[in-house]
């Protein structure tokens, strides 16, 4: 890991940058045996300035396939909506604009999309969430014919006890699930943020447990954890004034605008910047700063 990456890429993120890990998550998941010496090109968006186009992770294996991976905590059935709006981006990323005008076949990469899911809320071990599903009926005919374009979203549930066969083929998965249920367990136990995720560290070291990683990045992962883990807390706040509110979407925007907010507030964007980019209320976002209280360093 790149020792001045930004902390708001995520432990998940940052764990998985590395290609070796990569291609072993790739291979756990899918059951496939890809060699290290796998051509693989990291596709992924980044957001910028005043977008919202930011995915956890986009690669492209061999020129041939183009897998986009999402880590939630929190199920959003929009998903297959915006990972068909992702790799429509990530293709622009590879392709030649101009080629898309020519008369000859061109060929792309066959897309795969999988979201992992570590989220408290029970689910099940796997599911597959479709873009047919969100699409209005205006006619029988129209429900017969389903959808003309579809996209299939894997959702895998990697909380401990949950798909072990697979998340034990890959080591760098393992101790990531592992990880979290230590900080979970020494939250439960009432021990406060900070100390509950150091404990959890010192406790996977120990145990050779992404050992390496944790040793190298501590001060990284205790930032990134921090401020995932305070991320849940402005989601509850966002989903509740939501309700509050009357509006049944708060759920949805909770999970998508708290989190393009935090990152904002973590870059140290303005207050009233971040207001005008989501559409928010400055003291509404003032309200998620004091729930957050993000750590400076």
């Amino acid at each position: 890991m790149n020792a001045n990456r930004e902390h708001k890429d995520g432990l998940f993120t940052a764990i998985f940058s590395d290609l070796v890990n990569l291609l072993s998550l790739y291979n756990a998941l899918t059951g496939s045996n890809l060699p290290l010496s796998t051509t693989v090109v990291i596709a992924t968006l980044k957001e910028v300035l005043f977008t919202n186009w930011r995915n956890d992770m986009a690669f492209v294996l061999d020129g041939k396939v183009v897998i986009l991976i999402e880590h939630q905590s929190t199920i959003n059935e929009n998903m297959p909506l915006r990972l068909l709006l992702y790799v429509a981006r990530v293709y622009e990323k590879l392709i030649d604009n101009e080629a898309i005008y020519m008369r000859k076949l061109l060929r792309i990469p066959r897309p795969e999309f999988i979201v992992l899911y570590n989220g408290i809320a029970p689910f099940p071990d796997e599911k597959t969430l479709k873009l047919s599903d969100a699409f209005e009926e205006h006619s029988e005919i129209a429900a017969e014919l389903g959808g003309l374009l579809e996209l299939e979203v894997r959702v895998v549930n990697i909380n401990e006890g949950r798909n072990e066969a697979v998340v034990k083929k890959c080591e760098a998965l393992y101790g990531y699930v592992r990880l979290i249920g230590k900080i979970r367990r020494n939250i439960d136990l009432g021990l406060d943020l900070a100390t509950a995720i150091t404990k959890a560290a010192e406790n996977c070291i120990k145990e050779g447990i992404l050992a390496d990683f944790l040793k190298t990045h501590a001060s990284e992962v205790l930032n990134m954890l921090t401020a995932e883990w305070k991320l849940e807390q402005a989601r509850i706040v966002w989903e509740k004034e939501a309700r509050e509110e009357g509006r049944e979407e708060g759920r949805e925007e909770g999970v998508d605008i708290s989190t393009a907010i935090m990152h904002a507030l973590i870059e140290k964007v303005p207050v009233e910047d971040i207001a005008l980019r989501y559409h928010v209320s400055v003291d509404k976002i003032k309200r998620l700063q004091s729930v957050l209280a993000l750590r400076s360093s």
